[in-house]
């Protein structure tokens, strides 16, 4: 299938079923701001709790965290992102439209009316706020740009709390905001967005060590959530690419349709984070080694993904079409731990009462362990449809023999296969399928 066209699908799919929707859509919309649907925020849910489970759970050395929003101004000044933070833009003076410098190159004349542009000049990415009631007498302060500086500035705190020994790491799930053009392509790049970020704290001489281990686990967790390995790459940074924190950096990408781009980088961002803090704020942030009574900064490695964009992967790599005797099947083939809805339980026919109460009560059993949607609003045969296309893992039709034999037929997403199974074992057999 063509990239464009496939990227095309998946938009309309993202409508259809309630998945990714546009924001403010009954206004106008937003540009680059989207709203989670239904079954969209569960993928959502999902892919953050699949990696919360693997970074925070099932380690001893990461502690989770949760960083406010709002931040005291001086800790952008000291991170950099004050003076450091910045796009070069040109505006249209016809129509208006701003670009990004290094997309248009040295053009004078503005690709989409041909208008005059202006000379490049610095913009910064941060949203500004006003705190408090009165913006003329309210302070101004900064909508975060990365989760990351919430982690650095409780340096100290997960020190006096937790008593960790190096290394050791903090976790992060949060909202971020940057104020930069954005070359739409759905959920890719958004002015608001969340990320995934982990800060792990090394010794110096055990940074590069420690950097190519986070790749690589990095690297293991996308394959391991059903992405192909051949939609995949690494991609090291050149020294003229990398932040102005960074020794080394480099991007785990993903082949979506428009292209390869980054679905995560891992840093190395040295000791400059906890440097810069200790300066600006005046508290020592640094390590006491008890073993070897040496103080020092800590280098610090840095796995930063986009929840947004990682879902985005998902999507299109779970979107198939298969041919069906003289019909397309659309199926997403979510990883099990990936799909918003494993279970649906249909009536074969919903004019029979009593085949729809004991569907309408088997799924209120199976609710209380499984994620189970019921629907009665359509024939079985496009409600499984429906279901394949929103990636749901089991079908289960109550049927008019399911009054005398108290049993099931339970249909596999990926194969079709149909198989019996009665209804005292239903439970057991999902949760056994789904472990």
């Amino acid at each position: 299938m063509p990239q464009e066209q496939l990227m095309d699908k998946v938009v309309s799919l993202c409508k259809r079923r309630g998945f990714i929707f546009q924001s403010s859509d009954i206004y106008g919309g937003l540009s680059n701001t989207w709203d989670y649907g239904p079954y969209g925020v569960e993928l959502k849910n999902n892919v953050k709790r699949a990696w919360w489970k693997t970074n925070v759970y099932e380690r001893n050395d990461i502690f989770g965290m949760d960083a406010a929003i709002l931040m005291h101004p001086k800790v952008w000044e000291a991170s950099g992102h004050v003076k450091n933070f910045f796009d070069l833009k040109s505006d249209c003076k016809g129509c208006k439209k701003r670009f990004k410098a290094e997309d248009i190159k040295e053009a004078t004349k503005c690709p989409e009316c041909g208008g005059q542009l202006t000379e490049a000049r610095p913009f910064n990415l941060m949203f500004k706020t006003h705190q408090g009631p009165v913006e003329e007498t309210g302070n101004e302060i900064y909508m975060r740009p990365e989760t990351a500086q919430g982690m650095f500035v409780n340096f100290s705190n997960i020190l006096d709390a937790r008593h960790p020994k190096l290394p050791f790491g903090m976790a992060q799930i949060g909202k971020a905001f940057r104020n930069e053009i954005t070359p739409g392509n759905l959920t890719f790049r958004t002015r608001e967005f969340e990320q995934m970020e982990i800060e792990y704290f090394v010794k110096p001489s055990e940074a590069d060590e420690k950097l190519q281990e986070w790749i690589d686990t990095r690297w293991s967790w996308y394959l391991d959530l059903g992405l192909r390995p051949e939609n995949l790459r690494k991609r090291a940074h050149a020294q003229d690419e990398l932040a102005h924190y960074a020794k080394a950096c480099t991007d785990i990408e993903y082949s979506f349709p428009f292209g390869w781009s980054e679905l995560e980088g891992i840093a190395n961002r040295t000791d400059f984070d906890l440097k810069q803090h200790t300066q600006h704020s005046g508290k020592d942030l640094q390590y006491f080694d008890d073993a070897t009574k040496e103080r020092f900064f800590p280098y610090i490695i840095e796995p930063s993904g986009g929840v947004d964009r990682s879902v985005l992967a998902f999507l299109v790599d779970a979107y198939n079409e298969e041919k069906v005797k003289d019909d397309t099947r659309v199926v997403l083939k979510f990883h099990k731990d990936l799909a918003p809805t494993k279970v649906a339980v249909l009536p074969l026919l919903r004019n029979r009462p009593e085949i729809v109460e004991v569907a309408k009560s088997l799924a209120a059993d199976l609710k209380k362990s499984i994620i189970t949607v019921y629907d009665d609003t359509g024939s079985i045969g496009k409600l499984y449809r429906r279901q394949d296309e929103v990636g749901t893992l089991y079908c289960i039709t109550v049927d008019v023999q399911s009054l005398e034999d108290k049993q099931v037929t339970v249909r596999d997403r990926d194969s079709m296969l149909q198989e019996r199974i009665s209804l005292d074992r239903i439970k057991e057999y999902l949760i056994t399928k789904l472990s």
